[in-house]
C-alpha cells in the first residue's frame, strides 16, 4: 500500500505527550433567568421605596406569576385605598351641605377643586405680570443706553404679591433650613450621648425640659433675640425667614437627638470591643462602626423631626405673619369671603400632601444610604 494512502491507527497508549496539558479555566455559566429575576427584584424595591408599590403586582403578573394572587395584592394596595378615598369624598360632599359657619357653607370637593384651578390661574397671571415688567424695564434700559452709553443704570425688582405657589416654596425653603440646623446640632450631640453615659446624663435634663415646649412659646423669644442680634443695613436673609427657621430648629431637633442617642447606645458591644482590640482610630470607629450601625434609628429621628418641623412652621408663620403657607391660611381666615373656606381646604390638603412627600423623600434617602441589611 502506498505510504501516501496508508491509514495510521493510534491508540491512547501509543500517544506520548511530551508537553504537559495547559490547564483550561472554567467559564462561569451565567443563569440569565436568575439575573433577570434579581433585576426585577431591584425594580420592585425601587417602586416600593418611591411609594409606587401598587405597580409591583402588575409587573409580577406580566412576568407570568399567578394572576389570582397578584390581582388580590393589587386590590389591597390600590383598589382598597381608591375605594376608601371615593367613600371619603362622597361623605364629605353629602355632609358639607348641612354645615354652615360664619364664613358660609362648608365647601364640597368640587368647590375646593375649583379653587385649586383659581389659585393656579392667579399664579400664572402674576408670573405674566412679572415677565412683562422685566421686559418693559429691559426695553427702557436699552433705550437709555442708546441715548447715553455711559448712563448709570439701576434695575428695579418686581414687587408683586406672592402667589400661593410662591408661598409653598417659601415654606419649603424655611422648613429645610430649620431642619438642617436641627440636624447639625442633634446628630453630633446624639452620638456623644450614646457613646458616653456622662454626656447622656448632662444632656438628658435639657431634653426633658425643652422637648415639650410649644413653638408658640419659642417664637416671641426667637423674634426678640433675632431682632437684637441680626442688625444690618444689607441683610442676606430676611428676619422673618431666620426667625421661622430657628423656631423650626428648636422644636424639631429633639426626635433626632433622642433617636440618634438610642441608636448609638444600642450598637452591638462586640463591634466596639473589636474596635478596641484592633486599636482603631476614633474617626475610623465613628465612621465605620458607630454611624453605619445606628443609621436606621438616626433616619427614624430625622423623619420625625422633619414632620414636626413642617407642623411647627405652619403655626409659626400664622402667629408671626411670616411669608408662607401659614400666613396664607391666616389671611384667608381673616378675609372672610365666600371663597375663603374653599381656599383654606386647599391649604389643608396641600400641607398634608407636602408632609407626606417630605416623609417619602426621607424614607427614600434612608433606603439608599442604609446598608445595615447588607452587612
Amino acid at each position: 500500500m502506498p505510504a501516501s494512502t496508508a491509514k495510521v491507527t493510534l491508540s491512547a497508549v501509543d500517544i506520548k505527550d511530551d508537553h504537559p496539558a495547559t490547564p483550561v479555566k472554567a467559564v462561569p455559566v451565567v443563569n440569565k433567568s436568575r439575573v433577570s429575576a434579581q433585576a426585577f427584584e431591584r425594580i420592585y424595591g425601587v417602586l416600593n421605596v418611591a411609594g409606587l408599590g401598587f405597580l409591583v403586582p402588575l409587573l409580577r403578573m406580566s412576568r407570568g406569576e399567578s394572576a389570582r394572587i397578584q390581582l388580590s395584592q393589587f386590590w389591597k394596595l390600590a383598589g382598597v385605598p381608591v375605594v376608601a378615598m371615593a367613600l371619603f369624598l362622597f361623605c364629605w360632599s353629602q355632609l358639607s351641605s348641612h354645615i354652615v359657619t360664619s364664613l358660609g357653607q362648608i365647601p364640597g370637593p368640587a368647590a375646593v377643586w375649583h379653587q385649586v384651578g383659581v389659585l393656579w390661574s392667579d399664579h400664572k397671571a402674576e408670573r405674566a405680570k412679572r415677565e412683562a415688567f422685566y421686559q418693559r424695564q429691559e426695553k427702557r434700559i436699552a433705550e437709555r443706553l442708546a441715548e447715553d452709553p455711559h448712563a448709570t443704570i439701576s434695575k428695579i425688582l418686581f414687587t408683586g404679591k406672592p402667589t400661593y405657589i410662591d408661598q409653598i416654596f417659601t415654606s419649603l425653603k424655611t422648613v429645610f433650613t430649620g431642619f438642617v440646623i436641627a440636624s447639625v446640632i442633634a446628630i453630633p450631640l446624639g452620638i456623644l450621648s450614646g457613646l458616653s453615659s456622662t454626656m447622656n446624663a448632662a444632656i438628658n435634663p435639657f431634653i426633658q425640659i425643652f422637648k415639650p415646649v410649644s413653638p408658640l412659646a419659642w417664637l416671641p423669644l426667637v423674634t426678640m433675640v433675632v431682632s437684637a442680634l441680626y442688625v444690618t443695613n444689607d441683610p442676606v436673609f430676611e428676619k422673618s425667614f431666620i426667625t421661622s427657621a430657628i423656631t423650626v430648629a428648636l422644636c424639631s431637633l429633639w426626635p433626632t437627638l433622642i433617636n440618634t442617642a438610642l441608636g448609638v447606645a444600642s450598637i452591638d458591644k462586640d463591634l466596639l470591643n473589636v474596635a478596641k482590640v484592633l486599636q482603631l482610630k476614633w474617626t475610623t470607629k465613628l465612621f465605620k462602626l458607630v454611624i453605619p450601625s445606628s443609621l436606621p434609628l438616626i433616619f427614624t429621628g430625622l423623619r420625625l423631626s422633619l414632620g414636626v418641623g413642617w407642623m411647627v412652621l405652619i403655626a409659626a408663620e400664622m402667629l408671626a405673619q411670616n411669608p408662607g403657607l401659614g400666613k396664607f391660611v391666616w389671611d384667608e381666615f381673616q378675609n372672610g369671603s365666600s371663597e375663603s373656606l374653599s381656599r383654606l381646604m386647599v391649604a389643608v390638603f396641600t400641607i398634608g400632601v407636602i408632609g407626606f412627600m417630605l416623609d417619602r423623600v426621607m424614607y427614600t434617602i434612608q433606603s439608599m444610604v442604609n446598608f445595615s441589611g447588607r452587612r
